[in-house]
């Protein structure tokens, strides 16, 4: 699985690197550390949605107050 968190100055603004932060500690906590990818971006152009993820391809709007459930929906779900 990749996770790729985007690192641009708007997605920095509104905390992507506690977003990725939080991600490195959920992944390690989890055992996923064999199973994901976990990378930044530049900016993916959805600047309005705040922090920018994407799971395989698919693209979240996340928070650090919002990264926990987030994780379980968009990570978890899909490794189990």
């Amino acid at each position: 699985m990749k996770i790729t968190v985007c690192i641009g100055s708007s997605c920095h603004i509104k905390g992507s690197y506690e977003v990725v932060e939080r991600l490195q500690e959920l992944i390690e906590k989890n055992g996923l550390e064999d199973k994901t990818e976990l990378s930044g971006t530049l900016c993916m152009g959805n600047c309005r949605q705040g922090v920018c993820v994407t799971v395989d391809g698919e693209i979240y709007s996340v928070t650090p107050e919002t990264v926990s459930e987030f994780f379980s929906e968009a990570v978890l779900k899909k490794n189990n």
